[in-house]
């Protein structure tokens, strides 16, 4: 009779756990894992610190060099992109890390997958970059 109840209560706390908040409560709640991710990226991610700081001195840079607003969006755009597969790449390896430290080729491969992932958006950023700098010093 107990084992009974047990499952009940456990079955009637994880529906409570799973139950889907809505409207600005969902919103409020969905902001403060964000921010409790970016701060875990931060303490935790020296490359996410480094290529943040990377957006912080080329902001100004790319509001100074783009012409456009397009301009100014695609160089600040790549930058932003970088982050972002930066944090899905950390999320990817505290997942391997979390299932366990021994070897395992598809362990490997995750990291691997991910840390391609990051050098294609820094290589990117680089030939958006490189494309409006050209741009901006051929019209003189």
């Amino acid at each position: 009779m107990a084992a009974a109840s047990e499952v009940l209560l456990v079955h009637s706390l994880s529906e409570l756990l799973m139950k889907k908040q809505t409207g600005l409560r969902h919103l409020a709640c969905a902001a403060g894992y964000s921010l409790k991710g970016l701060r875990a990226a931060w303490c935790h991610e020296s490359a996410f610190r480094q290529e943040l700081l990377l957006l912080v001195l080329l902001t100004p840079v790319a509001l100074w060099l783009g012409r456009t607003p397009v301009e100014i969006a695609l160089l600040l755009g790549s930058l932003v992109l970088v982050l972002l597969v930066e944090l899905l790449n950390s999320a990817i390896e505290a997942v391997v890390d979390r299932v366990g430290e021994e070897p395992h080729e598809l362990s490997g491969r995750a990291k691997d997958l991910g840390s391609a992932a990051v050098m294609l958006s820094l290589l990117l950023a680089a030939l958006i970059w490189g494309a409006v700098v050209w741009s901006v010093w051929q019209a003189g």
